[in-house]
């Protein structure tokens, strides 16, 4: 988001925000701790004051009406609610400003290096963490979570690191933390552009005029990213998408994102292998698969070695 200028009148003093919260020892996003609307925060909530409760009221209504009509579900098995409980979405959007996005940019993109070069050393490589002890023996080889059986295996452009989705916070004093790495089946980015889409009808002014960061680059880069893992040479490789299937909590996101990639979204039993190469069974016969995007855990993706 890009910073607007004034200086701000605390959220307290605006009808909307009477009631705001204040939790001591907590970073708040809006608000400094002289109570002062932080600067990337005074134009959005200036123009919320101007359209008032009711006219958010009947946006967000619209808003949830668009989250039924696409069928946005996130399922939760055993969920009183049922298995489609359609997916949770604030009206009010986080904004980060412009130079606090680039600093979470710049240490994801480092932090995700990292864990990939790690990756590589224990899997395809010498393993030299652990000969020269800076990765303690027992932390690898006794996590469930490292597969003995995919030592060895090599793997195009040594990028063992896909995707990696990151749970963020604050500390008190504003510092971000990362609590948890989820690097198997991450999910989250179908779901950030349907929010998107979302946000941008029912509060279209805001995103424009608040020159938010575009999604696209993003999509653009990982579909490119999976056309250059293609071993294969050929001009046009085939991509797809491997998906549990409709019961998987995340289903509708491997639904959108195979739509959104232009893959087909497939199931175990669309695929065969035939001498060691994958293919897709379609009506017109056996087409071969270059790259899967894997949605499946790991330890069901193989009958012998693992689940």
């Amino acid at each position: 988001m890009n910073q607007s200028s004034g200086q701000g009148a605390p959220p307290d003093g605006d009808p909307l925000f009477q009631s705001y919260p204040r939790v001591p020892g907590v970073f708040d996003e809006m608000v400094s701790d002289t109570a002062l609307t932080r600067p990337h925060w005074r134009r959005f909530v200036e123009s919320m004051e101007r359209h008032g409760s009711k006219e958010l009221a009947s946006r967000w209504d619209s808003g949830r009406r668009m989250i039924r009509e696409h069928d946005v579900t996130y399922n939760v098995y055993g969920d009183p609610k049922g298995m489609d409980r359609p997916w949770g979405l604030d009206l009010m959007p986080l904004l980060l400003a412009a130079e606090d996005w680039k600093r979470v940019d710049a240490g994801l993109g480092q932090r995700s290096r990292l864990l990939n070069l790690i990756l590589e050393d224990c899997y395809g490589g010498s393993q030299r963490l652990l000969r020269d002890g800076f990765l303690p023996p027992e932390l690898v080889y006794a996590n469930p979570g490292f597969l003995r059986s995919c030592r060895g295996i090599g793997v195009p452009k040594n990028v063992y690191l896909h995707l990696l989705a990151c749970d963020l916070a604050r500390s008190a004093d504003g510092n971000w933390w990362v609590l948890s790495d989820r690097t198997q089946a991450p999910s989250g980015m179908g779901y950030a552009l349907e929010n998107r889409a979302v946000i941008s009808r029912i509060l279209p002014e805001e995103l424009r005029d608040h020159q938010v960061e575009r999604l696209a680059g993003f999509f653009r880069v990982e579909r490119e990213m999976l056309l250059n893992l293609a071993p294969r040479a050929t001009a046009n490789p085939s991509l797809v998408l491997l998906t549990p299937g409709p019961h998987n909590e995340t289903y509708f996101e491997h639904a959108y994102l195979a739509r959104h990639l232009g893959i087909p979204l497939v199931e175990g039993a669309d695929l065969t292998v035939r001498d060691r190469c994958v293919f897709l069974k379609t009506l017109e016969g056996l087409q071969p698969v270059d790259v899967i995007l894997r949605r499946v855990d790991d330890s069901f993706c193989d009958p012998l070695e693992l689940r």
